[in-house]
């Protein structure tokens, strides 16, 4: 019996995990035990993509939120070692990016648990951003590194990191859009709902600290969105960390032209996706989905981990407070990258399973 403990604690690692849970749960001789730090605690944004995803409920929901990132990494690593201890697994396997991904790491490689790393190899080169600092340590805690791209695997060797313990499979977001696509086509009701045609707005995701969290950015990136809004609707499902920075920095009217909603389920949000004419987004995994899908994507950021959608043309980056953010956005509509196959060919949670 393969004993895997799979820690994950926010939405994006909620829709990573799904495929491959699926992948493991269905094999014989493993079993699969799945740790919920508490990181996302929103029902919006944890408890309906378990039901939606048909994901396993927690067996361990650690209930760990909010905080710096200090102490919310800190009281995840005093939950996470003595619970190891006692699952004793073969394999602690992890997800991207978070505190969860961090904390999951160390407290395994301290009990010498052998790590896995679910996209592994990631590098923004940009250290201000915590993600950054949680992916290298990650990378360099884990034995297993399961990286998405060429990209990806180039820069863990270039860290002198061994070929032996590096494993391209491919990308597990590409997984999920391909099983969960048609089921949302055939399930999701949000443009009905939503009064939204199809291809004719723009949907915008703003999530990351440094656009939220910074005055200036948040300002810059609000009044693109009215400028774009007054030519082309813009649908923003609203982030609770963006709501709660619009509501302190006293920027609430700078929505009154946007067609806000709720946090989205993954179907609703797939939905949103495939039928947008441009998406504008901080997200990494947005970024992603919307190369899926076939929908031209500005990324409001400096930099990108995904550097080949960039070069083959389906995403283009606009930094806030930098550049034109609504002529990018009126430039990109209607338009398509180069094909190619970046992100594997939709088997990667079988590839991990198999590693494992």
């Amino acid at each position: 019996m393969t004993k895997i403990a799979t820690i994950l604690g926010a939405r994006p690692q909620f829709i990573k995990a799904s495929v491959v849970s699926r992948a493991l749960r269905s094999t014989a001789g493993v079993q699969e035990i799945l740790i919920h730090t508490g990181q996302h605690f929103d029902p919006e944004m944890s408890d309906i993509f378990f039901k939606e995803l048909d994901i396993p409920l927690p067996d361990h929901h650690l209930g760990i939120s909010g905080g710096g990132h200090g102490a919310m990494t800190g009281t995840m690593l005093q939950k996470l070692e003595p619970l190891l201890q006692d699952i004793a697994p073969d394999w602690v396997l992890v997800y991207g990016d978070t505190n969860s991904t961090l904390a999951g790491a160390l407290a395994a490689a301290k009990l010498h648990i052998p790590v896995a790393h679910v996209e592994a190899g990631l590098r923004s080169y940009n250290r201000f951003m915590p993600e950054e600092i949680n992916r290298v340590l990650t990378d360099h805690c884990a034995d297993l590194l399961f990286t998405p791209t060429d990209t990806a695997t180039k820069n863990l060797l270039q860290e002198g990191l061994s070929a032996e313990r590096i494993k391209q499979v491919g990308d597990v977001m590409f997984d999920a859009a391909l099983h969960y696509g048609l089921i949302a086509e055939n399930q999701s009701r949000i443009l009905r709902r939503a009064g939204l045609e199809l291809g004719k707005y723009i949907l915008a995701t703003i999530h990351r600290q440094e656009n939220t969290d910074d005055r200036f950015q948040l300002l810059s990136i609000f009044e693109a969105l009215q400028e774009v809004a007054r030519k082309i609707p813009v649908v923003l499902p609203l982030h609770p960390r963006t709501r709660k920075r619009l509501a302190e920095f006293e920027f609430e009217f700078l929505t009154k032209d946007l067609h806000i909603l709720p946090p989205q389920g993954y179907l609703d949000m797939i939905m949103l996706q495939r039928s947008a004419a441009v998406i504008v987004t901080d997200s990494g995994g947005v970024q992603k989905e919307a190369y899926f899908f076939k929908i031209p994507c500005v990324t409001l950021r400096d930099e990108t981990e995904w550097v080949e959608l960039v070069e083959l043309g389906w995403n283009r980056l606009a930094p806030p407070g930098t550049c034109d953010i609504p002529e990018k956005v009126f430039s990109a509509i209607g338009t398509q990258g180069t094909e190619a196959s970046p992100y594997g060919s939709g088997k990667a949670a079988e590839k991990i399973r198999d590693c494992l």
